[in-house]
């Protein structure tokens, strides 16, 4: 229904972006706790037993022995707290399948929308590979308690072999194993908590290794070296956070989305910082950083099974071995299933090739998607170290949490008829806390080095690439929110124009695009004017219309507004 004009008498609403996906018949079921367990599932999964020593190797570069990687983990914390308000904002208002996808595309457009997802798609299918590069090192860290011997290149290709696995178990369709990745996870989270204990109750423990000065840098916390270490510690283990926010892409699906889906992020947030900070925290004061690889060529991608043997010996090793497997190996799978739909929903908006889009004929499951997003990831196994994998994936969540961010930013400014944004739940501290989250995101990027840098400029590259030259004829065209807030700022005769343009495409009829009636224009005038009675609009119509051919087209239209036609009305 065509809204009415409100103060200059010009409402964008419903014209220019109605949320995608949202269905009444949605069943909102999801409460607060459920949220809260499905957001710690897909955080904690498949980082938690791989990232600590490789992250403490990070810290450890700058000088110091690395012990002081809790910390980073706070400051990470710290750094998605903005993302996390900002997607519940944006959640509330628009509760639409594919979550930061649409949010980015809606707001910024196509083009956007193609950087965005090539980075959400890179991201979760790197996340996934670096679960199953752990995977693989547990393997090989067990292999001496098993009696068998084999390289570590050996143990990546089982790691590809079981990534065959999962990619055929995607085309099957087979989503039920995601109803007990929870379980999995909480048994690995109180598996891992109960060696903390023992670590604890360990003689050799000591408090003061991960707060003293060289757990951060030879210099100390506060000195240049100390605080750029903490810097690319931190942004190292960001990706230890990224399914924090995804419980928004279901928000369509939240019982009170505008209470719970903030609720479960912070609590989200708040917990898993807590774990990852206790693990970190009693891993490096029992241990020595040679027994974690620390400043070697390679350092321990299976720390939680280290710190097993340490505690209870080569059996409870084993057993954290087998927890380990079981929680990455779930995690890749749901891995596998998210990432390869970010590029089935981009061909389905037409900025992939349609069979990107096909279902297979008995699973109707996107199988070409699952396909070269299991390609994608054997690629990264093989080729990509595992530290490199973790700050590729790191750099482009970082990249889209910015996004995001400026996305809260660019809604909140729409012009004041403007009325569609009206989340129920605002993020606090607008707009320093989205500012905040955009200027650390780039401080992490810098800090984090070419790895990062270069992911983050190949997905704005080849993105760009893809959009320019096959999808910028294909996608529909429309007037975006930073369209309208760039030309309101920078070309204000852009603007009217722009905001004339919109108006026409919005009240011409489907079957006619390219045209209005006397009835259409009229409805186009009610809303940039609804004081304008139908004898004037009707006047105006039968003026504008000079070859008196019964309609009106956009040429007509906008040449009319820009003579100052309808102000003389």
């Amino acid at each position: 229904n065509m809204v009415k004009g409100i103060d200059a008498g010009f409402n964008l609403k419903s014209l220019i972006f109605k949320p995608l996906d949202v269905s009444e018949k949605l069943d909102r079921s999801l409460g607060l706790y459920g949220l809260i367990a499905i957001s710690l599932s897909a955080t904690l999964g498949s980082t938690l037993f791989v990232i600590p020593a490789l992250g403490a190797d990070i810290l450890a570069e700058s000088g110091g022995t690395g012990a002081g990687l809790w910390l980073a983990f706070i400051v990470a914390g710290f750094i998605v707290l903005p993302s996390a308000l900002s997607k519940a904002e944006l959640g509330t208002a628009m509760p639409s399948s594919g979550g930061s996808y649409v949010y980015i595309r809606q707001t910024y457009g196509a083009w956007m929308g193609m950087i965005s997802g090539l980075g959400l798609w890179a991201s979760f299918g790197l996340k996934s590979a670096f679960a199953l590069i752990g995977f693989s090192a547990y393997i090989y860290a067990v292999q001496g308690s098993l009696g068998f011997e084999f390289t570590e290149n050996i143990s990546k290709m089982i790691a590809i072999f079981l990534l065959s696995i999962i990619v055929f178990i995607n085309i099957m369709g087979v989503k039920s194993i995601k109803k007990i990745q929870f379980p999995i996870v909480s048994i690995s989270v109180l598996f891992t908590l109960l060696l903390v204990v023992l670590a604890a109750m360990d003689p050799s423990f000591e408090w003061s290794k991960p707060v003293q000065s060289d757990a951060f840098s030879d210099d100390g916390l506060f000195s240049r070296n100390g605080v750029i270490g903490l810097g690319s510690a931190s942004a190292f283990v960001f990706l230890s956070f990224a399914g924090v926010t995804k419980i928004a892409a279901v928000a369509g699906e939240i019982k009170s989305p505008s209470e719970n889906l903030p609720k479960s992020m912070l609590w989200t947030l708040v917990i898993a910082t807590l774990v990852y900070v206790v693990i970190s925290f009693f891993l490096f004061g029992l241990l020595d950083p040679s027994q974690l690889g620390i400043g070697s060529d390679k350092p321990d991608k299976a720390p939680i099974h280290t710190l097993a043997v340490e505690v209870g010996g080569s059996s409870l090793g084993v057993v954290a071995a087998a927890v380990a497997i079981n929680s990455m190996a779930g995690m890749a799978l749901s891995g596998v299933l998210g990432s390869s739909r970010f590029i089935f929903a981009m061909s389905r908006d037409n900025l992939l090739p349609r069979w990107f889009e096909d279902l297979n004929p008995r699973y109707e499951t996107p199988h070409y998607a699952i396909i070269v997003t299991g390609a994608a990831m054997a690629i990264a196994i093989l080729t990509i170290p595992v530290g490199d994998v973790a700050k590729l994936a790191s750099g482009f969540k970082i990249m889209i949490f910015m996004l995001i961010n400026s996305t809260v930013i660019v809604l909140r400014r729409l012009p004041d008829g403007e009325t569609w944004y009206t989340p129920s739940f605002k993020s606090p501290m607008y707009p320093a806390m989205q500012i905040f989250g955009i200027v650390s995101g780039f401080v992490l990027l810098v800090l984090m080095g070419t790895s990062a840098l270069i992911g983050a400029a190949a997905a704005v590259g080849i993105g760009s690439g893809i959009y320019f030259s096959y999808s910028r004829g294909k996608v529909e065209k429309n007037v975006t929110p930073w369209r309208i807030i760039r030309s309101r700022i920078f070309n204000q005769e852009q603007y009217e124009i722009e905001k004339w343009w919109l108006v026409f495409n919005a009240c011409a009829h489907s079957k006619h695009p390219d045209h209005l009636t006397l009835k259409e224009f009229t409805k186009a005038l009610n809303v940039l004017q609804p004081s304008i009675d139908p004898f004037h609009a009707r006047s105006l119509f039968h003026e504008i219309d000079t070859d008196e051919d019964g309609m009106i087209d956009i040429e007509e239209f906008v040449g009319s507004m820009s003579d100052g036609k309808f102000e003389s009305e």
